[in-house]
């Protein structure tokens, strides 16, 4: 029995791998990622015109008075095939690429990167803190690390993913096992956190006031969903690690340096020499300096960086800037370790770095151009929420009332996701269906919610409308040459899959078995 049981094992994980096979040589027989969202861009300019010759629209389910919503109470396709839709494109073509947000973002925190990597802080700071230290702990470290730095915003995907990929390649591992388990934290997990995020006010304001076309004096704060997703955090922490180890990094298989588009030889594991040591005691001490004095700027009441106008970190000034100080928080240890080390003694040192830092993305701001292009059309042309409503439409209709509802609606919005990447943006078209029409049902807002929130996560991982998906294919492509979109859509489809079933499973278990709340005063069901 147990030797009938390993073979059905081994078909069964044999029977996945040429699954995942198939999605990579699918996905890589499509176009360079440059042309396909030139593509897209315009498959979007053709699609709005003919929707928009039929007058195509749909009910906007935003209440009367919202901002964005019409005057006629619907969401209109708008046209880009005609003079207005050209003069739209043409006269916004460079603010699209230029006001980008991960463009932005990524080169400046890059810039401090690189000055930390250059003078080889990053190195040696990697090379003290794995060296010992057990693969598997490696692994659930840097999926855990992964969803915590959503707190801290863009800090995951500009800094974490890199370096994911420099720690497995300097173990002698697969340096895309060590992206893709980082980007399964990041971005899979974006939902879960042990603190409340800047997503957590967000989107409870939109469920708010989804919730008050019901119920008027209905309130959703913050930390509604704070319970479920604290514990979130260890499930996808292991869920993550496990599908790295079992089959992320067996796939991948054994690492051939020859495939790496850029020199990777300074990435190694060599011991941490005495130098090294002292330059790494000297950057501690610079990024104790540096916290103390931004502690200053953010504690005390009335500091200048918290909300001046309503005196919280929320929304403050220090959110906002996130990317700032992680530009300055890499880039003053990064020159205090050169230092001490000599590997930067001048101030072209330090120049030279931050230029080599933006040599290795011009792929990426490329791609980047186009991207941006897509993101707007498809914005401008309304196509999303069209799709959005559509979809949410087609949900409501089976008119089941059960907690299996709670299983379409997930899978419902991790469809929607691929579509609408941002999390408030797609809440804040769907939320206005789904909120009211669970609510009629008996279930409350806040575990609403909750649902909504593994499916806006589990699909961020496969969808190239995720804003910082050119950045990940970038870092990825600097290890594998002409590494195809394909090939990187297939190593991240186990993390989709593996997050929707055990989250979704997790979140019955949690909710309607152990009957616990998701957060704090929280209710599970809706009481007129």
């Amino acid at each position: 029995m147990p030797l009938k049981s390993a073979v059905s094992s081994e078909e069964h994980s044999g029977a996945f791998v040429r699954f995942l096979n198939i999605v990579e040589r699918l996905g890589n027989l499509l176009p360079h990622p440059i042309t396909l969202f030139a593509m897209f861009c315009m498959a979007v300019i053709v699609i709005s015109g003919i929707a928009g010759y039929f007058e195509l629209s749909i009910t906007d389910p935003r209440p009367l008075g919202s901002s964005g919503r019409s005057e006629d109470g619907l969401i209109h396709v708008v046209s880009l095939m005609n003079a207005e839709g050209l003069r739209m494109i043409v006269s916004n073509l460079v603010t699209n690429f230029t006001g980008f947000t991960p463009l932005g973002t990524v080169l400046v925190a890059l810039l401090g990167v690189g000055i930390a990597e250059r003078s080889g802080m990053l190195s040696a700071a990697m090379r003290s803190l794995v060296i010992g230290t057990s693969k598997r702990l490696v692994t659930l470290t840097i999926v855990f690390a992964g969803i915590i730095s959503n707190t801290a915003s863009e800090l995951g995907y500009v800094v974490l993913i890199p370096m994911a990929a420099m720690i497995f390649h300097s173990l002698g591992r697969h340096p895309l096992a060590g992206l893709a388990a980082a980007f399964a934290g990041v971005s899979g997990g974006y939902s879960a956190n042990l603190l409340l995020g800047t997503v957590d006010p967000l989107l409870s304001g939109i469920t708010e006031a989804a919730a008050q076309m019901i119920d008027p004096l209905y309130t959703v704060g913050p930390e509604s969903n704070w319970y479920f997703m604290f514990i979130s955090t260890f499930l996808i922490t292991i869920l993550g690690a496990l599908v790295t180890e079992k089959i992320v990094e067996p796939k991948l298989g054994k690492y051939d340096a020859s495939e790496a588009a850029v020199d990777l030889s300074h990435q190694k594991m060599d011991s941490v020499s005495a130098l090294e040591k002292r330059g790494l005691k000297a950057a501690g001490i610079a990024i104790l300096i540096l916290s103390a004095l931004l502690a200053l700027t953010i504690v005390p009441e009335g500091a200048p960086l918290r909300n001046p106008e309503t005196g919280l970190v929320a929304g403050s000034p220090f959110l906002k800037g996130i990317v700032a100080f992680i530009f300055i928080c890499f880039a003053i240890p990064g020159m205090v370790y050169g230092k001490v080390v000599g590997t930067m003694k001048r101030d072209k040192d330090v120049i030279d770095a931050m230029s080599h830092s933006m040599s290795s993305m011009g792929m990426y701001i490329v791609l980047v151009f186009f991207a941006s292009q897509f993101v707007a059309f498809f914005k401008w042309t309304n196509l999303g929420a069209v799709l959005a409503v559509s979809g949410a439409d087609a949900l409501s209709a089976i008119g089941l009332t059960g907690p299996l509802v709670f299983l379409l609606f997930i899978m419902m919005c991790g469809v929607i996701n691929l579509m609408l990447g941002s999390a408030s943006a797609q809440w804040a078209v769907t939320a206005p269906i789904f909120v009211p029409m669970l609510m009629l049902i008996g279930y409350a807002p806040e575990t609403i919610q909750a649902a909504y929130r593994i499916g806006d996560s589990v699909t961020n991982l496969i969808t190239p409308m995720m804003s910082y998906f050119g950045l990940i294919l970038a870092v990825a492509s600097q290890y594998k040459k002409n590494l195809g979109i394909g090939t990187l859509i297939a190593t991240m489809l186990p993390y989709s899959i593996v997050f929707f079933i055990g989250w979704t499973l997790f979140f019955f278990l949690w909710v309607f078995v152990l009957e616990m709340p998701v957060g704090p005063g929280a209710a599970t069901y809706y009481t007129p």
